[in-house]
């Protein structure tokens, strides 16, 4: 009895740490990028922490305008589908290393005002708990074709 107890006493440590360092896969990112295509927000947020963050290509501030927390995330994503209707994010590869990793792609969608936009860009990602804890965008800027 008491060779089961120290026994698992010392297992116990190595048991948690296995529950909380769960890996983000390659396949998890493309799920990820899958969702958005998709433009199934309840399926991009799944992938991400009750407190991630995203910050977004454009905004008011230097880096861009942020988002925290799933309500205004999810927020956020819904309004870029409005922007977006027909938002596609193609040709995406992904690369992990540790508990970051980052995603390239090539993104076309068009305005509502019949303005088309096709640009390369990336998000950076921090992981935490198997999950995407901040999505930081970042894409080119390039000017309409005339």
């Amino acid at each position: 009895m008491k060779t089961g107890a120290l026994t698992f006493l010392l297992f116990l440590p190595i048991l948690l740490m296995a529950q909380s360092t769960k890996q983000v896969t390659e396949a998890f990112l493309q799920s990820f990028a899958d969702a958005f295509n998709a433009h199934d927000v309840q399926a991009i947020i799944s992938h991400m922490t009750d407190d991630c963050m995203f910050e977004a290509s454009a905004g008011p501030a230097m880096d861009g305008e942020k988002f925290t927390g799933q309500l205004q995330v999810k927020k956020a994503f819904e309004q870029v589908f409005i922007t977006f209707p027909d938002a596609h994010w193609g040709n995406s590869r992904h690369f992990i290393a540790g508990d970051r990793g980052f995603s390239e792609w090539i993104f076309t969608g068009t305005k509502s005002d019949g303005t088309k936009i096709e640009v390369t860009g990336c998000d950076l990602f921090t992981f935490k708990n198997g999950k995407i804890a901040i999505k930081n965008s970042y894409r080119k800027n390039r000017l309409p074709a005339k």
